[in-house]
């Protein structure tokens, strides 16, 4: 214990200087604001295949809504509304993540 004591006392002397400019350092209060940002050359483009690509999935997820209720309606007889349940839970999941896929990314960025 005597060992650590003059370890401690021998750096004291070393350590009241950086410890006076740690204090004076202002903490920042939070994440920096970047602004809205500058779109790059060509971004248009870009913006139009992300469309395009929005409002395909969005086809598909009506799409695979038909194709589960089709499929009910032909198993109805053989009793498979587990099956059929959980497919629709799988679309549904998907249109949620579709429909929210823009505030998502808003609230990340």
């Amino acid at each position: 214990m005597s060992s650590l004591l003059a370890v401690v006392l021998d750096a004291s002397p070393h350590i009241a200087p950086i410890a006076h400019l740690a204090a004076a350092t202002p903490v920042p209060s939070g994440p920096p604001d970047v602004g809205g940002g500058e779109a790059p050359p060509g971004a248009e483009g870009l913006l139009t295949v992300l469309k395009w690509v929005a409002w395909s999935v969005t086809a598909l997820c009506v799409a695979g809504i038909f194709g589960v209720a089709a499929r009910m309606a032909v198993d109805h007889s053989r009793g498979g509304a587990r099956e059929h349940a959980r497919g629709l839970g799988f679309v549904l999941g998907a249109c949620l993540l579709v429909g929210s896929a823009s505030g998502l990314v808003g609230a990340l960025v």
